[in-house]
């Protein structure tokens, strides 16, 4: 009789608490709109959180709030971001492909170096004396960019990062992985490029790197009135709201090569062979 009366409780018992659970489920229940799905589905699953999101399902939540928009995906093409656009019924915004630039052409062959038996790493070795470079604003070439790019988008090459355009989709793991804060983000339609970074007086440059920026000049007297160039102390920068084209290298006969052509780089003219 004992074993009937604990049986019928655990049944009263069990039948009550799946009516409390099931009353709680429905008023705590959060409806999952079905377009995030969607949307997260016609991404290109790279996860790489380029987009400033998690993820790309947190990304696809946050383009259906309203929150993000499909181009900040830096993976989708102007295709996917067409589809998804028309999709959720908004406007496709126009998307300018970003590349990653580092800022540096000094390789083990042109530059300065000291010994160095630490850790294999860039992040490591910026904490021994700035590295074992002797230009402090030059890549230690460990490679923890390339280790970070999950595109396979940077080569290492003679100790040098080498960012292949063509691969590169512009997620920027690389820029937050350089201890130099050496790569920058720039229109990928930009050819023309000047690869320093360092601030210092040209004869301090030439000291440790023979092919960082001197400062001369002859690449802003080049481009005349056309405002190619940007002049920042003693270094030169490419105006990228007005990028130089191929033709400024020629004309401007930069004496260090620091003003180059990405295609060039590309080529091995660092140095290395491509």
């Amino acid at each position: 009789m004992d074993s009937l009366i604990a049986i019928i409780s655990v049944g009263v018992i069990g039948t009550v608490l799946g009516v409390v659970i099931g009353i709680v489920a429905k008023v705590f229940a959060v409806d999952v709109d079905e377009r995030i799905e969607q949307v997260e589905e016609m991404l290109p699953g790279a996860n790489c959180g380029g987009c400033g999101f998690a993820g790309c399902a947190d990304f696809a939540k946050g383009v259906v709030a309203e929150k993000a928009t499909p181009a900040q995906c830096p993976v989708c093409s102007r295709e996917d971001v067409v589809a998804i656009s028309d999709y959720l019924g908004i406007a496709a915004e126009e998307k300018e492909k970003m590349v990653a630039l580092v800022r540096c052409s000094g390789d083990i062959p042109n530059t300065q170096r000291s010994l160095y038996n630490g850790v294999r790493d860039c992040q490591s070795a910026v904490l021994v004396a700035g590295g074992a470079k002797g230009c402090d604003y030059g890549c230690l070439g460990f490679g923890s960019c390339a280790e970070a790019c999950p595109f396979g988008a940077i080569e290492m090459r003679a100790g040098l990062a080498i960012v292949h355009k063509d691969l590169c989709v512009g997620c920027e793991n690389c820029v937050a992985a350089c201890p130099k804060e050496l790569i920058k983000m720039v229109p990928a339609a930009a050819t023309t490029h000047v690869y320093c970074n360092s601030p210092e007086k040209g004869a301090a440059k030439r000291k440790v790197c023979q092919t960082a920026c001197i400062a001369c000049r002859k690449c802003v007297k080049a481009s005349g009135e056309e405002d190619y160039m940007e002049i920042d102390g003693f270094l030169i920068r490419s105006n990228y709201e007005n990028p130089p084209s191929a033709d400024l290298v020629e004309a401007a006969a930069c004496p260090t090569t620091a003003l180059r052509v990405d295609t060039e780089h590309a080529k091995g003219a660092y140095g290395g062979e491509a």
